[in-house]
């Protein structure tokens, strides 16, 4: 098993995993979350639409860019992240446009 990133990040990434609507929690396996090396940064929380299943929300401070959580890679290539394409990476700057800056 991978060891996790539990330390702080040092600076923010070029790009943030953001979850769609289109997340269905895995049925209780999100497979991002075993994907992302960050320990705590993607965490299934209450669906409020459709009770008692989850979804994953992405933690903006711990996010390091780093795609693993994504399902499709180059050419539309399968991997090992989410397979319902819930998953898009967003530049920093589309975020905190959205979303207000983020420290660190």
């Amino acid at each position: 098993m991978p060891r996790l990133i539990t330390d702080k990040r040092k600076r923010k990434p070029k790009r943030l995993a953001t979850v769609n609507d289109d997340c269905t929690g895995c049925a209780g396996s999100p497979v991002c979350v075993e994907a992302c090396p960050v320990a705590g940064c993607m965490v299934p929380i209450p669906d409020s639409d459709a009770l008692p299943f989850e979804r994953i929300h992405v933690d903006p401070l711990k996010c390091i860019g780093c795609t693993k959580c994504v399902g499709k890679g180059p050419d539309g290539t399968l991997l090992d992240g989410c397979p319902w394409e819930a998953i898009q990476m967003v530049s920093l700057e589309q975020y905190e446009a959205g979303h207000g800056d983020l420290p660190y």
